[in-house]
């Protein structure tokens, strides 16, 4: 049995949506001492729907895969839709990866909810700060 999917291998060997959008309406980065993968979100917003969506991502095969996946899926949404998007729906839109890869789907989720957190904070606009990833520093995502 292959270790990844044929939609992994695909995502890492061919990226959709790869990098930087200038002007973004929303920018979230996340990272993991212990892998060193490190991801940047970039979201154009128009209205309440997510009109582009790039990435940039240090890693493994599985951080790029995860990445890329992750932006497939919010493309196009409302960002109300794209708040939703699970690790666990990546992970399954990628149909599956390895038990010990799958802190790279969690981080596609954390840096999608920090550029939809960095949105809202830019535009002034209320949200619930319990749906977003915290510092573990000091609790807070702008540390």
């Amino acid at each position: 049995m292959a270790l990844y999917s044929e939609k992994v291998m695909d995502h890492f060997r061919n990226p959709r949506n790869v990098g930087v959008i200038e002007d973004a309406d929303g920018v979230g980065e996340v990272g993991n001492a212990k892998c060193g993968d490190i991801m940047k979100m970039y979201l154009k917003i128009d209205g309440d729907i997510i009109s582009d969506v790039k990435f940039e991502t240090f890693g493994c095969g599985s951080a790029i895969a995860s990445s890329s996946m992750a932006t497939e899926l919010i493309k196009g949404k409302p960002v109300s839709e794209a708040l939703k998007l699970t690790n666990q729906a990546v992970a399954e839109a990628l149909d599956g990866l390895p038990a010990h890869k799958l802190h790279c789907s969690v981080l596609a989720e954390e840096a999608i909810k920090r550029a939809l957190q960095d949105y809202y904070e830019k535009n002034g606009i209320d949200y619930d700060r319990t749906q977003f990833p915290q510092c573990e520093t000091c609790g807070h995502c702008d540390a």
